[in-house]
């Protein structure tokens, strides 16, 4: 009992004269936080615990006063003590991925912290205290099962990135303008339908994500975020995009994927710092004509939109390097397009595209060209100028993003023209099938291709044979194994014979009553040629009877013997009463 009061006890344990700052027992799988831990408490700076099953944090821990890190993430942590106020020399704290339901409200006494990481937690909503944290730079409290933050939150005036996603957030505090540091908010996946007017005021913000809401207008006062270089606005229900965009001068990444976007305001083109812009899968039936406008843009999303035609200012698009424009409705593509000569994917896939301009061919770093799912009917020659092209593709189910093509030229304008067999494009079918490297074949070259492709091939020959004679036909098999399948053959025809089946069948069939009785000379001469061929591979179980009886392989009866003596010797065969010979058929 005294050396376990000594061990507790902070004045009586013994000196330590090791200096450590920072244990790291991640992923060590345990239980409790090590005792020797405690050892250090005056020398200690960080204490990294990550991925264990620790379930309670001891007394002793919050004796270390000069820890600076404390990490307790991915444990099973439900409570936090209040004695989380002596660490008062901590700076970060990180308590993701446990199950704790409530922060202590002296957590407030942390004056240091300038990090905390509650993310993946039930804690519902956060304790009044937390908003004394006046440090605090970064705080991340993603699905934490929040409703609403607290009214003074803009207290936290110094932070830099507050993440609040996979919440129930439907609105934002008016304090929340205060944040004007704040370089990155993520209110992502929560129930705002409307982007907040508070927005407008946090000067400094380079990131804004308010992707997967139902928001379905964005505030005009974005247009005040003149650092802003990234808004993802993705998966939302917005109709309209403000033409107060145009302030946010240095936003170099629009993202508005899937949203109910009819239009782009003409002010769009003003960016001129954008690099990235996507806006695929809305219902966009045209786009600005000054999008040309966008000097720095190097990546155009507009796929899964209802676009008839795309503005001919593209082509001033000098460092354009991928333009996606499938599942369009467009008939055809400007001329000019060629002139961006940075473009490495052009992808035009499902369209209604018959035609394409010879300029395409003259974009000189050309790798990834689809037009696949169009209604092309040949290619512009020009393309064998891409030197650097290595796809092109023309069919969904194409097999190589290579195949080879035939110049031509078109009777009508004496064009010079590339074809394959994948060309004329057919439409695709109601069923949904987009065709592939066969579907172009003409019908009388189909069954050829298909015999090509075969790898065994069966011939089945016609039971009324006139003359007949065996027809020997290459099968897969081994002769090992044609002679046991032959053998299982002819003793399931015996057996079936044996059993009388064999009159049954000569009533329902004449064919087989010709056969067997009409013809018996025929029969026989061809019944006697099958044994004479095989009689060196071909062994009954009468031969081999006969060979224990006569002890030796010098007395073994000749071929012609064995063949008489194989049917007149077995008494459920049906030629008991015949004998056999290889010239000669005659009933005893």
């Amino acid at each position: 009992m005294a050396k376990l009061f000594v061990r507790k006890c902070p004045c009586l344990r013994p000196k330590i004269e090791e200096d450590v700052k920072l244990l790291d027992y991640r992923h060590c799988s345990l239980n409790d936080v090590p005792g020797e831990v405690f050892n250090f408490e005056r020398t200690l700076e960080e204490l990294l615990v990550d991925s264990n099953q620790i379930k309670d944090l001891p007394r002793e821990l919050f004796y270390c006063h000069g820890l600076r890190k404390l990490s307790l993430s991915d444990n099973e942590i439900k409570q936090i003590p209040a004695a989380i106020g002596h660490l008062i020399s901590l700076e970060s704290l990180d308590l993701s991925k446990n199950g704790v339901i409530d922060i202590p409200e002296n957590i407030k006494t942390c004056k240091y912290l300038q990090i905390v990481d509650a993310s993946v937690n039930p804690l519902g909503k956060l304790p009044d205290g937390f908003t004394q944290l006046l440090n605090l730079t970064q705080l991340y409290l993603n699905d934490t099962f929040l409703d609403y933050l607290p009214g003074n939150f803009g207290r936290l005036s110094k932070l830099k990135i507050l993440e609040i996603r996979e919440n129930h957030l439907k609105t934002l505090p008016k304090s929340f303008s205060r944040l004007v540091e704040l370089e990155k908010l993520d209110i992502g996946q929560n129930e705002f339908s409307e982007l907040p007017d508070v927005i407008g005021s946090l000067s400094s913000l380079l990131e804004l994500w308010c992707d997967n809401n139902q928001i379905q207008s964005i505030t005009p006062t974005i247009g005040n975020l003149k650092q802003l270089m990234f808004f993802d606005g993705c998966k939302n229900c917005l109709q309209t995009l403000p033409s107060e965009i145009e302030g946010c001068v240095s936003l170099a990444d629009l993202h508005l994927t899937t949203n109910q976007l009819q239009s782009l305001p003409d002010s769009i083109g003003e960016l001129g710092n954008l690099t990235t812009l996507k806006v695929d899968d809305n219902l966009l039936t045209t786009l600005p004509q000054n999008l040309g406008g966008l000097s720095a843009l190097s990546e155009l999303n507009v796929s899964a939109n209802s676009l008839q035609e795309l503005p001919s200012s593209l082509g001033l698009l000098r460092y354009l390097r991928t333009l996606y424009a499938d599942e369009n409705e467009l008939k055809f593509i400007p001329a000019e397009l060629g002139s961006c000569s940075g473009i490495t994917v052009l992808s035009l896939r499902s369209n209604k595209l018959s035609y394409i301009p010879d300029e395409i061919g003259r974009i000189p770093r050309l790798r990834v060209l689809n037009l696949s799912a169009n209604q092309l009917r040949c290619l512009p020659f020009t393309i064998v100028k891409c030197k650097e092209l290595q796809a092109l593709w023309l069919s969904e189910n194409q097999t190589r993003p290579l195949i080879t093509y035939q110049s031509e030229h078109e009777p009508d304008t004496g064009r010079k023209i590339l074809t394959c067999y994948l060309l004329p494009q057919r439409p695709l079918q109601e069923s949904g099938d987009h065709g592939g490297d066969t579907d172009s074949f003409h019908a009388s070259m189909w069954e050829e291709e298909r015999r090509n492709r075969q790898q065994i091939h069966f011939e089945f020959g016609d039971d009324s044979d006139v003359d007949g004679s065996l027809i020997r036909q290459p099968t897969p098999y081994p002769k090992e194994m044609r002679e046991k399948a032959r053998h299982l053959k002819n003793l399931a025809l015996r057996q079936q014979m044996s059993n009388g089946s064999s009159v049954r069948q000569g009533e329902d069939n004449p064919a087989y009553e010709e056969k067997f009785f009409l013809i018996p000379e025929k029969l026989a001469k061809d019944k006697a040629r099958m044994l004479q061929r095989h009689s060196q591979s071909y062994e009954t179980d009468d031969d081999k009877r006969s060979h224990k009886k006569h002890g030796s392989r010098d007395n073994s009866p000749t071929a012609s013997e064995r063949s008489t003596r194989k049917v007149t010797d077995n008494p459920r065969s049906p030629w008991l009463h015949m004998e056999i010979t290889p010239d000669s058929f005659k009933a005893t």
